[in-house]
């Protein structure tokens, strides 16, 4: 695994909630050796919002910005259902 993608990997695990932790981590784990470097980029994008943000659109509780750069990505988190 390259270095950017190990980064985003910890990145993914060390997010400061423990939920956001399990979520963000077993998706990375699933799927960051996968992920395009466009991808990569959305979801660096993505491990730069407040987790009560992220947490927040994953489960429904609020909607994620529609112009967000990270969209797509994150439907695929959303579908990955790590949290249920």
């Amino acid at each position: 695994m390259d270095n950017r993608r190990k980064k985003i990997l910890f990145r993914s695990w060390h997010r400061g909630t423990k939920e956001m932790d399990i979520i963000l981590g077993n998706f990375a784990d699933k799927h960051i050796k996968d992920l395009s470097d466009a991808q990569l980029d959305a979801y660096e994008n993505l491990l730069e919002v407040p987790d009560l943000d992220v947490y927040n659109w994953i489960t429904g509780k609020e909607d994620a910005p529609a112009n967000a750069p990270y969209g797509a990505l994150l439907q695929q988190i959303i579908d990955n259902k790590v949290y249920e």
